[in-house]
């Protein structure tokens, strides 16, 4: 055979077995990637649900609702933090 058709086959042949070989390497970290995923949901996609205050001045309620609080001490609370 021609040295030139044989230099042609085997740098073909390489670029070949290169693909290959990155496509395999796709192929795994995909699997990896989807077996982290699977191990870990609590951490799929990092998002943190930010705190959302009960009052409008930022503030947040201290006291459980409905435990025998009076009325009038959320009253007092309330127009404390309006003024």
């Amino acid at each position: 055979m021609h040295p030139e058709i044989l230099r042609e086959l085997t740098d073909q042949r390489g670029r070949e077995m290169r693909a290959r070989a990155r496509q395999a390497k796709l192929a795994r970290m995909a699997i990896w990637a989807g077996r982290r995923r699977r191990n870990r949901p609590d951490e799929a996609d990092g998002f943190v649900l930010p705190a959302i205050p009960d009052y409008v001045d930022g503030s947040f309620r201290t006291a459980p609702v409905g435990e025998g609080s009076s009325r009038r001490s959320s009253q007092a609370a309330a127009t404390h933090h309006a003024a």
